[in-house]
């Protein structure tokens, strides 16, 4: 016996990884230029890499990664590669935000939501592109 919700929802299966990719591209472009450039600013996100011990260089790479891979998300471009890709800047994140605990909300944040994007960006990269994607294109 099905459910509701199986009826409803299975027919829509085929577009989870669509909507996950989407969602995924969106969110990464917010927090790479919204955040990272407008709001906090790119020289201030730098020395925030550097005070942490990182290279200026690297400050700018993790900019532009999480801005170049939210627009091959959105476009559906290499979605596998990508998104393996930017789990392992997640994973990276993960290690980085460890010491500091686990809920991201605690003092210098934590690894929990880093650890959910990696698991995310993970599934992402096993399901592929969904529909609407470059990838798909013949």
């Amino acid at each position: 016996m099905t459910t509701l919700p199986d009826r409803l929802l299975a027919p829509l299966a085929p577009f989870a990884p669509t909507l996950l990719r989407l969602v995924m591209g969106v969110l990464f472009l917010a927090h790479g230029i919204v955040w990272k450039l407008v709001q906090v600013g790119g020289t201030n996100v730098v020395a925030w890499f550097v005070s942490q011990g990182y290279p200026a260089w690297f400050g700018w790479t993790v900019i532009a990664v999480e801005i170049a891979g939210g627009v091959a998300l959105l476009l559906g471009w290499r979605v596998r590669l990508v998104a393996l890709g930017l789990a392992g800047l997640m994973a990276g994140i993960v290690l980085h935000q460890f010491p500091n605990g686990w809920i991201y909300t605690s003092a210098n944040g934590g690894w929990e939501y880093p650890a959910f994007w990696t698991a995310a960006l993970l599934a992402l990269a096993m399901l592929g592109p969904g529909r609407l994607a470059l990838d798909n294109r013949a």
